[in-house]
């Protein structure tokens, strides 16, 4: 008997603001952050096997070629008891290293599946070591981040859900460490998750001095008729929310005809 498949999409995560509190002593940064998540993702499968193993597909499966510690698994481990073992398939539809979660949805979804196939709670100390955005992207819902990212409040925002959103990455590496070395040190102050359309990301500035690109995006952005634009996370992914569906899919054409090396996807909040 063939083993049953079971399916879970791996959902972009934005940060619909990010503000940077302090350098802690350890390297890392005090934030506070509102996570939201897209409708759309990579999409992961599973089915029980007699081995761990993982098999990449998809437009962004290059980019994962010859990674022997893939999220993915390392999240599955975290939770298996005795002899479980999973085979999973991954359809990489997101670019890497973009600043909307990547691997850390892909753990996200794995541990989701594990979930449904063994039954199995999560324990926070078990995937602790697995990144800070990894709890929020296995609830993958809007939430409020504190610490690294990683302290979590549900939050409930009237009319987020279903808005039109369209993210656009430039194709050029933006890497999380480069970024958060580039800030100023500088403490623009709190976050207010009822204000965070007034509010900021505190890595835009860092990330477009070391990618001039990003900014470029952000330019075009704002030349569509969206109600906000906005870096997600260390970059470099962008996106703009709109009012309706019409207006995105316009917006969407006009970064399409203008520039076709851009990766976009459109979608609505979850």
């Amino acid at each position: 008997m063939t083993p049953t498949l079971t399916s879970e999409t791996a959902y972009a995560k934005i940060n619909l603001a990010l503000h940077v509190r302090s350098r802690r002593p350890d390297g890392y940064h005090e934030l506070e952050t509102l996570f939201a998540f897209v409708d759309a993702g990579d999409v992961l499968t599973a089915q029980p096997a007699d081995e761990f193993a993982l098999t990449v597909t998809g437009p962004f499966a290059d980019d994962l070629a010859g990674e022997t510690d893939n999220l993915v698994l390392r999240a599955a481990k975290a939770l298996a008891r005795e002899s479980n073992a999973l085979a999973f398939t991954l359809d990489k539809r997101l670019p890497v290293a973009s600043g909307i979660g990547g691997g850390s949805a892909d753990a996200g979804a794995a541990i989701r599946l594990a979930q449904q196939l063994w039954g199995t709670a999560i324990d926070p100390t078990q995937i602790a070591h697995l990144g800070a955005d990894v709890p929020a992207c296995v609830a993958s819902r809007t939430c409020f981040g504190t610490g690294v990212g990683d302290q979590l409040a549900n939050i409930d925002l009237p009319g987020l859900a279903g808005t039109p959103i369209l993210l656009v990455n430039p194709r050029l590496p933006c890497p999380t460490g480069p970024v958060f070395r580039q800030w100023d040190g500088i403490d623009r102050g709190p976050l207010d998750p009822a204000s965070w359309r007034t509010a900021r990301n505190d890595l835009e500035a860092p990330a477009i001095a070391l990618v001039p690109e990003i900014g470029a995006v952000l330019d075009a952005l704002s030349q569509t008729n969206a109600s906000l634009t906005r870096m997600s996370g260390s970059g470099a992914t962008c996106y703009a929310l709109y009012d309706n569906i019409a207006d995105r899919d316009r917006a969407a054409q006009k970064i399409a005809d203008q520039h076709p090396d851009r990766w976009t996807l459109s979608g609505a909040l979850r």
